[in-house]
């Protein structure tokens, strides 16, 4: 059985997650992060160098990076609907998961940091003031594109993008900035949330 290492709130690790309800997979979560099990611990460290969530135990392999385990997992139980095997197509869907992981990362952290985390190190009003309106502008070209497909990131398909794209919007919602008028968004977070897989793990709490 596989074994995804990370506390269930961390939006990363719902991301494999919610990978793992799509593909119907069995998993044994163990909730690193929480307290009595630090990230920082030796034995976690040869896991992940880095100190984060998640970690994918498979057998006697070892994963990390939240992106690379969804692909890792959609390709080793054959799911071509969630990463196509065609290269364009699966470019794709690769290019939105790379700009979550990029451009829309880099514009929300502030932001969330100051306002839901409540760092002491992001609490410039100013900061957070400008982090908002990046985040805003990164998700009007979600809008765009939702409103292009009228369904999905990667066209009318659900794949990969959503499950990462997905966590992301829901993570916008629920920050308490002011929040752009944003309708294909807006429809497209009621869509996902037809997805059982979305409901347990997508729209549950995050820390």
């Amino acid at each position: 059985m596989l074994a995804i290492l990370g506390k269930p709130t961390s939006i990363n690790v719902r991301k494999v997650l919610w990978t793992c309800a799509e593909i119907g997979v069995p998993y044994a979560l163990q909730p690193w992060g929480d307290a009595g099990l630090p990230t920082s611990a030796p034995e976690f460290l040869l896991l992940n160098p880095r100190g984060l969530v998640p970690v994918l135990r498979d057998g006697n392999e070892t994963l990390w990076e939240s992106n690379t385990i969804c692909r890792y997992l959609a390709g080793r139980h054959g799911r071509t609907d969630l990463l196509p095997a065609e290269p364009l197509a699966r470019a794709h869907v690769e290019k939105w998961m790379d700009w979550q992981a990029t451009e829309l990362n880099n514009a929300w952290r502030y932001a969330f940091m100051g306002l839901v985390r409540k760092s002491a190190e992001h609490a410039d009003p100013d900061a957070i003031a400008a982090s908002g309106a990046a985040w805003n502008r990164m998700m009007a070209i979600l809008d765009t594109r939702l409103a292009e497909t009228g369904a999905y990131l990667a066209g009318r398909e659900f794949t990969l993008a959503d499950i990462v794209l997905g966590l992301s919007v829901h993570r916008w919602i629920s920050t308490p900035i002011k929040h752009a008028s944003l309708p294909a968004v807006q429809a497209y977070y009621e869509r996902l949330s037809e997805r059982s897989g979305f409901v347990a793990h997508g729209r549950s709490h995050e820390s």
